[in-house]
């Protein structure tokens, strides 16, 4: 009886330190071969992200192989060390993978919720500028999420605040989903309580009040590169209940994760449904994509994330153009992130897979 209970306690203790691992480890050959004139990456919308070129390209051999694959995923990161780029093909289960979108928020698309005039800023802060962000939302982001619809197991949209009454009718959450008739009716409230809003707050400062010794700091304690405070874009405006975009093609299946319950009911309702791989788009690659519940940050502690580098934009002051701010924060990225782009994720049935094998390499 005593022995029984000493190993019992033995066993308990391992289990308890982690000392008991769930599987062998698998010894990984860090082998890097040089590439030789490999075309720039990223670089298959240029309006969007400046592609990335760097002296010295690698390929590394697969990291991710899991059994049943059939979803295609190459990846590349940077190491200083290395001197250079690494690439790796990766082959994933699509069924142990979610599609998370990083703020989708629907500002200046016609649902109601836009940019308080005369001074006040949202999401990529101009209405223009966020305007261009809706057409790559459209054009880039969309069709690539749609590709993988009924291939996946989840596609996903982060929100700020928290899941309130009319979002909770209008989208399915973490704890529930909506029937048709709340969707109908969430959608009514939704246009109601957007579209009463007051959407205007104070103008730009005529005067600023400077001290003698110190005028360059008065100036911009007065009058901020950004100030998206009730001065200028109203009380109420942040407590507003955001939606996704209507540049994005939802479907009611599709799950909406909010900020505001922190990262743990993430993590915990991915790990219930055995999610082990992300697939990351969304905004803005310099703060939210990367620091906020459904950031990369948080997400790859728990899962092999892949950041979609196409179908991210960082916000960009002071240019014309989020190309080269966004080709910088992916590039900052990679040194501990894996990055892959749209045209490097491929679909492939298990059936065509084997297939192929069975034709010595060729699909019919």
């Amino acid at each position: 009886m005593r022995t029984r209970f000493l190993l019992s306690f033995i066993a308990a203790a391992l289990l308890a330190t982690g000392s008991f691992a769930e599987e062998p480890a698998r010894q990984y050959q860090n082998t890097l071969t040089l590439l030789k004139n490999p075309p720039p990456l990223l670089a298959d919308y240029p309006e969007f992200i400046e592609p990335v070129k760097e002296l010295t390209r690698y390929e590394a051999p697969l990291l991710v192989d899991d059994e049943g694959a059939d979803l295609e995923v190459r990846a590349w990161r940077f190491s200083y060390n290395a001197r250079g780029i690494i690439e790796m093909p990766n082959r994933l289960k699509a069924a142990d993978t979610a599609v998370i979108m990083v703020h989708p928020w629907g500002i200046d698309d016609g649902q109601g919720w836009r940019t308080p005039e005369p001074a006040g800023v949202c999401d990529f802060c101009t209405p223009a500028k966020n305007h261009h962000a809706a057409r790559h939302t459209k054009e880039i982001i969309s069709p690539f999420h749609k590709s993988l619809r009924g291939k996946v197991a989840f596609q996903m949209y982060s929100l700020p605040g928290k899941e309130d009454p009319i979002r909770k009718k209008l989208y399915r959450g973490l704890r529930g989903k909506p029937t048709d008739e709340d969707r109908k009716v969430g959608a009514k409230e939704l246009t109601e309580k957007l579209n009463s809003f007051r959407y205007a707050g104070e103008p730009l400062p005529k005067t600023i009040a400077l001290s003698k010794d110190n005028p360059v700091r008065d100036y911009f304690k007065q009058f901020p590169g950004l100030d998206s405070s009730a001065k200028y874009n109203n009380a109420g405006f942040w407590e507003l209940p955001i939606p996704v975009t209507s540049d994005l093609e939802t479907h009611p299946d599709d799950v909406v994760i909010y900020d505001g319950d922190g990262y743990p009911p993430l993590r915990d309702f991915l790990k219930e449904h055995k999610i082990r791989h992300v697939l990351l788009t969304g905004y803005a690659t310099d703060m939210c994509y990367c620091k906020t519940t459904a950031g990369y940050e948080n997400l790859s502690k728990d899962f092999n994330v892949f950041l979609v580098g196409d179908a991210t934009l960082a916000t960009y002051p002071a240019n014309n153009t989020p190309k080269f701010a966004t080709n910088a924060h992916i590039s900052f990225a990679a040194l501990n992130q894996l990055v892959t782009q749209i045209s490097w994720v491929k679909y492939t049935p298990a059936a065509k897979v084997t297939q192929s094998k069975v034709n010595g390499g060729k699909t019919k």
